[in-house]
């Protein structure tokens, strides 16, 4: 598929997205402030918009905010077919551009109902949402508070049994060869071994399952404006500590009609995380969601997609099921590479370059697929709705283009415990099961995995060319990053 052809616009070269070695670690995962002087929307009474970021990539050359130079001249334009989209030249990289902000379009009042929900709770009162109630603003919850220790108790009474999998270091597969190499794990990251409980594909060809991460941040509400306006609707991975920045705006999302799934309290690199450590970044996270709309996502995605057995029996044990992105080779996946855009690291030519590649193979497999992309920052928002989404409706084939739970042919209520209809939809961690046990993943313990082959595990193709950007084990093997806030805020993606 190609956008708008117009000769009169000349635009830096393409580069192809598998050059990219270093994506997602040379910027802080915070969205940046807007420009107008009204509180942000959906935002906590009395909260402070985000500082700016600081600080270098771990193991990475420092953040410059330069954008990388094209190479080389193309034949072809690339324009929006949508009017009222920010000018390519507009989409500034190596910046956390802020611009201003719309409001919300609906504040819904405590104990308003989602009639389009069947069986679901009331709306919470916003009031009781207490941010002194939860775990810090992106840094790893403590282990010991008695929310956390109750989760570990229900993880180990759930009868699923954790694999004592050891953590990983930051780095990526370079710092463990000896877990990259070792296929029982099933570490996405290195390799991309799926099992068959994780979501990678829709089953229908031509579907697109929607979805954006990281939010809900300022811009959100540009992107929920135009969905609104197109008749769209998408699944929103939550961090837990944006959620709780934004309640109200997570709230009109819910009530949009738009799946609601789970992206951790702090965004972390799954597998370097203890196993208690992981129960309290799901469970504080799924806590939020569950505060603030009354709903519990039984669906989450892994920041960066790092996940392996372990990650998954805990996810499982908390009743969630993994949603990734979708993989056509070991080292090509359906990501835009959008968040890299602040960080300077690529262009936004670039990222609609690699939204071409994706689409290219997205009409040669043969079921539908899962896109990564983003609501942070005011970038990927603008590329959104200003280019990939309005080409998207335009294309030809046509998608047919909804939420994750959706895409999976199932209705919006099978998304949440609370709405799930147990008898056709089990949970995944079953019911009437025995005490299971788990153990703590720390460095040093057993490599068993739980099982004794790497069955049930896959790498997929589908059949497409090996085109789209780079993913988990180059983005991790350049220099795996954590940045630091001016107020202690750790990254998110």
């Amino acid at each position: 598929m190609k956008f708008a052809l117009l000769s009169a616009i000349a635009l830096p070269a393409l580069v192809s997205a598998n050059h990219n070695a270093a994506r997602h670690d040379n910027v802080a995962r915070q969205a940046p402030p807007p420009t107008s002087s009204a509180p942000l929307p959906g935002s906590s009474v009395g909260s402070a918009p985000p500082p700016a970021a600081t600080g270098s990539a771990v193991g990475s050359a420092p953040v410059t905010g330069s954008v990388p130079p094209a190479v080389s001249s193309v034949s072809f334009s690339l324009a929006s077919i949508n009017p009222t989209a920010v000018s390519l030249s507009d989409i500034v990289a190596g910046t956390l551009t802020t611009q201003a902000t719309l409001p919300l379009t609906t504040t819904y009042a405590a104990g308003a109902n989602p009639s389009y929900l069947p069986n679901a709770p009331p709306l919470p009162n916003l009031a009781t949402v207490i941010p002194t109630n939860y775990p810090k603003l992106d840094v790893l919850p403590p282990t010991d508070s008695p929310e956390v220790l109750q989760w570990i108790a229900e993880v180990n009474a759930s009868g699923i049994t954790i694999p004592d999998i050891p953590v990983t270091v930051l780095g990526g597969c370079p710092a463990n060869p000896a877990a990259a190499a070792d296929t029982t794990r099933c570490w996405w990251s290195c390799g991309g071994c799926v099992r068959d409980s994780d979501i990678t594909t829709c089953p229908d060809k031509l579907t697109w399952g929607l979805t954006y991460d990281d939010g809900p941040a300022p811009y959100t509400p540009d992107l929920l404006q135009y969905l609104n306006a197109n008749d769209l609707t998408t699944t929103f991975f939550v961090v837990g500590s944006r959620a709780i920045s934004y309640p109200a705006l997570l709230q009109e999302e819910y009530m949009a009609q738009h799946q609601i799934a789970v992206h951790t309290w702090s965004h972390p690199y799954m597998t370097t995380v203890s196993t208690e450590g992981l129960i309290a970044e799901l469970g504080w996270s799924k806590k939020i969601i569950k505060d603030v709309t009354g709903v519990t996502p039984i669906y989450f995605r892994p920041p960066y997609g790092d996940i392996d057995d372990r990650v998954r029996a805990i996810a499982k044990a908390m009743d969630l099921i993994p949603v990734m992105w979708t993989r056509i080779s070991p080292l090509a996946t359906f990501d835009t590479g959008d968040y890299n855009v602040a960080g300077g690291t690529i262009t936004v030519t670039q990222v609609l370059q690699n939204w071409e590649e994706i689409i290219g193979n997205a009409t040669q497999i043969d079921t539908g697929f899962i896109v990564l992309e983003h609501d942070l920052f005011a970038q990927t928002v603008d590329i959104a709705t200003g280019y990939i989404l309005p080409a998207a409706l335009a294309n030809k084939p046509s998608f047919n283009i909804k939420p994750v739970i959706s895409c999976l042919n199932k209705p919006l209520s099978d998304a949440y415990l609370e709405t799930n209809d147990n008898s056709s939809n089990p949970l995944p961690s079953g019911t009437n099961a025995a005490p299971g046990t788990f153990t703590s993943g720390a460095p040093g313990s057993s490599e068993a995995t739980g099982s004794a082959s790497n069955n049930g595990s896959s790498t997929k193709n589908n059949g497409a060319i090996a085109v789209g950007i780079n993913n988990s084990s180059i983005i991790l093997a350049v220099g795996t990053a954590i940045f630091g806030f001016v107020a202690g805020i750790s990254i998110i993606l």
